[in-house]
């Protein structure tokens, strides 16, 4: 057989296919199946191998229209509604393989994948496979269980050459489905093994990011939900296990898992919030003992101690605050605040605001709330871009309120939502009307700028009742600015604020004020010939 770069890349796709399909997994199996069906009744129609790619029309139900990416697997497609890799790729597949192998020793190969026979008795040196498969069969032991993570993972995501960041979620899939499906079959067990895998699997994710040269921006595109995953199911996990009383037999897991859990501080530079909420919620709802806590503390200050001058030394010190809030030292806590800038602990306190409302521990939330007032509007600032000023706001004034509320402080709250315009101006306003403070309600539209006709008509029509008077500001603003416009169009929209704002003044008896305005307004705008205009055909003024 010739060989050519098309080839050669057939054999490369062909093997990533074998480590993306399981032959244990039922889905793959069915997969594998209906695609070599499809392959074998010769429905795979105008096949065409190019360099880097391959393009078939497979006659299924419906045709439909392949596309195989020789050099990123995971961005082939199919024009079926499937999701992922489908029985038409599949089919596609085979009909591209059979110009460079045999079908049938690749189905063969991969449903009877072929184990290398070690002498060595050391069970870490198993291939990933098998010892994924062991931990489910053989006792529960620490050590073989984070080295068959480590093994598998590297085996699935370190070992081949993937550079493309979108290829990252299918992969990390497959390896999760596999850690899943070795789980012990003791529910206790189950669960501990699974926060482990997430610890380790985090820990393993966060590095190789970084070896792949993947930064912020490019990882938030691509994979950042499979570390949002993680956090989530951690957490879940955690409370789980944390709830119960734990067997002794947990013990040296649980030093063990303390251990790796500390290295999540220090395994990347990237993704330093994500890395410090898993450390974070394992030491709330997991290692709660206070004498575990007390050490950690000193472990971090002997590391924060030790740090080269290439490493950021924020994760430590984030974990040394959180951890002087879990032993109850909240004045040591606020002390180490000062150490920071906005944007690197702001994020930071609306997670120990909501831990200590959670605790109901009112007096100990009021403080944290003050300093992180303090900060707020200088973090929003830094923070940029309007959606995610949005969010954090909505996030920080949710954690604030129920402090506000227990301690009847509607003045802490009103601060929260003056530090935090203009994205707070939703709540702000809200509160402002249904307290009936129109006067400051009229000034926060005039603030963020809105106009008198975008205003909602039914609380127009309630301020126009009870204080009328709020009104004119905003009528005269948003007269000025039509007029600036200086076109025809603007000028009749112009026209219209007028003439309300007239009838505003008679109602408000002040008919001498409005005058005078207005001979001051014609004045000002005498070259103004087309607006002059304007106001004479609504008879705003007489011709």
């Amino acid at each position: 057989m010739e060989s050519t770069p098309a080839n050669e890349k057939i054999e490369v796709f062909a093997e990533e296919l074998r480590d993306l399909l399981h032959p244990t997994a039922t889905e793959d199996a069915k997969l594998v199946q209906k695609g070599l069906m499809l392959y074998r009744q010769g429905l795979v129609k105008q096949l065409q191998i190019w360099d880097t790619k391959v393009t078939s029309t497979v006659q299924d139900v419906t045709p439909c229209y392949v596309t195989l990416e020789l050099d990123f697997l995971a961005m082939s497609k199919c024009s079926c509604p499937g999701e992922g890799f489908c029985r038409h790729q599949m089919a596609t597949f085979f009909a591209t393989y059979a110009r460079v192998g045999s079908v049938a020793d690749w189905v063969t190969e991969w449903r009877e994948p072929i184990r290398e026979s070690r002498a060595a008795s050391d069970w870490g040196m198993q291939t990933a496979r098998d010892l994924i498969k062991a931990n489910g069969a053989l006792e529960p032991d620490y050590g073989r269980w984070v080295h068959s993570f480590e093994v598998s993972f590297d085996t699935l995501l370190a070992t081949k050459k993937y550079t493309s960041p979108y290829v990252v979620p299918e992969l990390f899939g497959i390896y999760e489905r596999r850690i899943h499906a070795s789980a012990p079959v003791e529910q206790e067990w189950r669960l501990l093994y699974e926060l482990i895998g997430i610890v380790v699997s985090f820990r393993k994710l966060a590095a190789l990011s970084e070896q792949l040269g993947h930064d912020g921006d490019t990882v938030k595109r691509a994979y950042l939900h499979l570390f949002q995953n993680l956090l989530d199911d951690a957490e879940e996990l955690a409370v789980k296990i944390g709830v119960q009383s734990l067997p002794f037999a947990f013990d040296a897991f649980i030093e063990k898992l303390k251990e790796d859990a500390f290295e999540l501080l220090t395994c990347a530079r990237e993704l330093e919030y994500e890395r410090i909420h898993l450390y974070r919620l394992l030491w709330v709802h997991f290692f709660k003992n206070k004498g575990w806590r007390e050490q950690e503390l000193t472990k971090i200050t002997a590391r924060l101690k030790a740090l080269h001058d290439w490493e950021s030394p924020l994760a430590l010190m984030v974990a040394g605050v959180h951890l002087q809030f879990l032993v109850g030292d909240d004045e040591k806590a606020l002390k180490l605040f000062g150490q920071f800038s906005a944007a690197e602990i702001v994020p930071h306190m609306v997670y120990w605001i909501d831990y200590l409302s959670g605790l109901k521990a009112w007096r100990r939330v009021g403080p944290v709330v003050e300093v992180f007032l303090q900060k707020v509007k200088r973090y929003l600032e830094e923070l940029g871009g309007y959606h995610a000023c949005v969010t954090f706001t909505r996030n920080a004034l949710r954690a604030v309120a129920p402090y506000c509320a227990e301690s009847d402080r509607v003045d802490l709250y009103e601060r929260a939502l003056l530090s935090m315009l203009p994205y707070s101006f939703g709540d702000y306003e809200y509160l402002l009307f249904e307290r009936g403070q129109y006067d400051r309600w009229g000034e926060l539209q005039a603030f963020v700028g809105l106009d008198f006709y975008d205003l909602p008509k039914d609380r127009l029509k309630i301020v126009e009742k009870e204080r009328p008077e709020v009104l004119l500001g905003m009528l005269h603003q948003t007269a000025q600015r039509e007029i600036d416009q200086k076109n025809r169009a603007s000028y009749r929209l112009a026209v219209r604020h007028l003439k309300k704002l007239r009838t505003l003044y008679k109602k408000l008896k002040r008919v001498d004020d409005w005058e005078y305005f207005l001979e001051t307004l014609l004045d000002r705008t005498k070259r103004l010939r087309a607006f002059h205009e304007e106001c004479r055909r609504s008879k705003l003024i007489e011709g």
